[in-house]
């Protein structure tokens, strides 16, 4: 065994910092596919200056730490490692430019047993480095599937929101691009899985998948159409679970159930009848 809950509780992961402006929050939006019809009113406040609006999601881009567990002394078996499930809760809207820090740390493990992996949950806040206002906590779980038995807490259970079962209140269809996990990777994240079919043939699929949060973007994009009335600022919180890849030019479907407590969702490829983000919940601020 190469790592141990304590281990990975002590684990030192380096500040990160960047400076954004307005062009990363179009250029993020574009990369989802937002302005795709340049009479969509709705979207074009997402990707020109004039009423610029930014979505939450872009934090998921912001100072991120690159492949951790890979890069650090983590001890873990990265070759084997899932992006099972991801959250994020807004504690204020991200303005359109700013100098931010990135504080990351992992929170806590789920030892799974020997042979059946383990959870790792790993917590990244995004804060401003000229005032240290929070805008973001966002908890990315990963799947170690080579890495049970190291240890963990007996206590914690693994939080699954179940999607009502009835038809859904709302849905909205988006149609990807063949290009959008090249124009993702612009945001920052150059895994050449996403760009290079020769090595996502040796990862087992026939072509490049699509970014994991490229498909949680175009959820949050999706709800905020559908919940919030195009205003970024009323989502508080998002929460889902990775349930199968995407590739791009596929066609994603995002369905919503209104409940007393927040707001379900999950998003589906239509034409193969699967599911690529389950289990999700949303939290959101009535309209003023």
């Amino acid at each position: 065994m190469a790592t141990s809950y304590e281990k990975l509780l002590a684990l030192k992961v380096p500040e990160k910092t960047v400076h954004y402006t307005a062009k990363d929050c179009q250029l993020y939006a574009l990369s989802l596919g937002l302005g795709s019809d340049p009479m969509n009113l709705a979207e074009l406040d997402f990707v020109y200056e004039k009423n610029l609006k930014v979505l939450p999601s872009l934090s998921m881009t912001l100072a991120h730490p690159g492949f951790w567990a890979r890069d650090l002394d983590s001890g873990l078996d990265w070759v084997k490692i899932l992006h099972a499930g991801q959250s994020m809760t807004m504690h204020q809207a991200l303005p359109s430019e700013a100098n931010i820090v990135a504080r990351s740390r992992i929170v806590d493990v789920i030892d799974k047993g020997e042979g059946k992996g383990a959870l790792v949950y790993f917590e990244r806040q995004l804060l401003d480095q000229d005032n240290d206002t929070l805008y973001c906590t966002m908890v990315q779980t990963v799947f170690c599937r080579g890495d049970g038995g190291m240890g963990g807490n007996q206590e914690l259970k693994p939080v699954t929101h179940q999607i009502p079962e009835r038809p859904a209140d709302a849905a909205l269809v988006q149609q990807t691009s063949a290009q959008m996990a090249l124009l993702y990777r612009l945001n920052g994240d150059m895994n050449p899985l996403h760009a290079d079919p020769e090595i996502a043939e040796k990862a087992g699929f026939e072509r490049p998948i699509l970014q994991g949060l490229a498909s949680f973007g175009v959820a949050c994009a999706s709800l905020i159409t559908l919940c919030c009335d195009n205003e970024p600022s009323r989502m508080l919180s998002m929460d889902c679970r990775f349930s199968a890849p995407v590739y791009p030019g596929e066609t994603l479907r995002t369905e919503v159930w209104r409940e007393a407590e927040g707001i379900y969702f999950r998003v589906s490829v239509a034409g193969r009848e699967v599911r690529a983000i389950d289990n999700g919940f949303m939290e959101v601020r009535a309209a003023s």
